[in-house]
């Protein structure tokens, strides 16, 4: 799976461009070559400061968001690293609360690539060395980072319990299968089990290990892994749980209550990711937080791409537009819970590695109609999967000039890199 970016800055194009030519061999696992690379940069993966380490298939991203926007509530400076990006490689590189400057961004990917070039390091092994090696460059209070893919081989997993504050797992669903359901020996060959067992790679002895509900065999992995590691293991479900009515929402355990406006982020998902972040927070020792802080951070959290409104523009025009990055069978849940009852025309384009009916599928009669389109820079599916109705358009701004002219909104869904475009074309670009 390769990453794919553009940049204004020449300087940072030509550092992009070295990226983009690397090339990993077929089958390689593990954490040796990010390993060697950040030996390389004199181990700042050990300097950092408390680190709040997130993994999962969907909502880890948005649990991201509400921990950053909690620990800048309390006055912190916060890094963060998350993937994919949406419009600009730099959002990235969160340093100390700002995106990476394209002119340090361009410096610090020519010192990672020239450092490792013998040891054909991927792109996002190269991202998190330069991401780590800046984290630790510059001071802040907290950092905040998103596992890339699964969690047991991902680069990120070289973070080491010195600097780990706690450890979050979000939901977890069948995403990725061609990686983390590989035959392997010695892993569950349940694939949700599988799953489980990816994502638990990132437990770590004596860090808190914070985790969704999962199923009951997922469930089993977790407690076994954890266990087997040391790290204290909180389960939604069995230590706390996440409670909401229609304006507030809790997280209750066996001794304390947390109560707090709903988030701020659309979907009725979105609460059982702020409930998550608001664990980890709780359960760690490294950095305190207030609860106004918790209450000001889950209603100012902003991630775009996730169920967002998006702003009229060039693209928009004067229409009710949703966009949204999901592209699985739990998003697709996600996306008819929000929907419930109200019919919209549905643009979407997805890699052709993802399966078109686990998203479509959920949405059903909701859907006026489906327009297709590409997503650019990568192999998509054609028209032809989506069905007897679906109408193909060359582009998002050709799929938007002929839509009906009605009052039904639209959702622009099925990749974050077409998300990417979307944005890119409306003119709203991440900060």
């Amino acid at each position: 799976m390769r990453d794919f970016a553009r940049s204004d800055s020449s300087a940072v194009q030509e550092q992009l461009d070295r990226l983009g030519r690397l090339s990993v061999p077929e089958g390689r696992l593990g954490l040796d070559t990010i390993r060697a690379l950040l030996a390389r940069l004199g181990d700042p993966h050990k300097r950092l400061p408390p680190v709040f380490h997130v993994a999962g298939t969907n909502g880890k991203g948005s649990i991201c968001a509400f921990l950053r926007a909690m620990l800048e509530a309390q006055g912190y400076k916060v890094h963060a690293t998350i993937s994919p990006h949406l419009v600009r490689y730099n959002e990235r590189i969160r340093v100390a609360g700002e995106l990476i400057s394209d002119e340090r961004l361009a410096e610090l990917l020519a010192e990672v690539l020239d450092v490792g070039e013998d040891l054909n390091p991927s792109f996002f092994e190269v991202t998190i060395a330069a991401a780590f090696a800046e984290f630790a460059r510059v001071p802040a209070d907290a950092c905040v980072v998103e596992v890339g893919l699964g969690g047991r081989f991902d680069a990120t997993n070289v973070l080491e319990p010195e600097v780990l504050a706690a450890c979050g797992i979000a939901a977890l669903g069948i995403d990725h299968e061609r990686f983390l359901l590989a035959p392997e020996e010695g892993v569950p060959e349940a694939p949700m089990a599988r799953i489980a067992f990816e994502k638990v790679g990132i437990a770590k002895p004596g860090v808190p290990l914070i985790a969704l509900g999962p199923t009951q065999s997922a469930a089993a992995v977790i407690f076994e892994v954890a266990e087997r590691v040391g790290a204290p293991i909180i389960m939604e479900g069995v230590d706390f749980r996440i409670l909401a009515d229609g304006q507030n929402f809790a997280v209750v355990d066996a001794d304390s209550q947390i109560v707090l406006p709903l988030p701020s982020l659309s979907g009725a998902h979105q609460v059982s990711n702020a409930g998550l972040a608001i664990a980890m927070l709780h359960h760690q020792r490294s950095i305190p937080v207030s609860h106004e802080a918790m209450v000001k951070g889950v209603r100012s959290a902003r991630w775009p791409a996730r169920l967002q409104r998006m702003a009229e523009g060039p693209l928009t025009g004067g229409r009710e537009v949703w966009l949204d990055g999901g592209h699985n069978p739990s998003a697709g849940l996600a996306l008819a819970n929000h929907f419930r009852g109200q019919r919209f025309h549905l643009v979407i384009g997805m890699l052709s590695a993802k399966d078109p009916a686990s998203l479509v599928g959920p949405l059903g009669k909701s859907i006026a109609s489906i327009s297709v389109v590409p997503v650019p820079g990568h192999e998509w599916h054609g028209v032809d999967v989506f069905g007897p109705e679906a109408r193909s358009a060359g582009s998002l701004p050709e799929a938007f000039e002929k839509l009906p002219r009605d009052e039904l909104p639209v959702l622009v869904a099925g990749s974050l890199y077409l998300a990417g475009e979307a944005l890119r074309l409306n003119e709203e670009f991440p900060d």
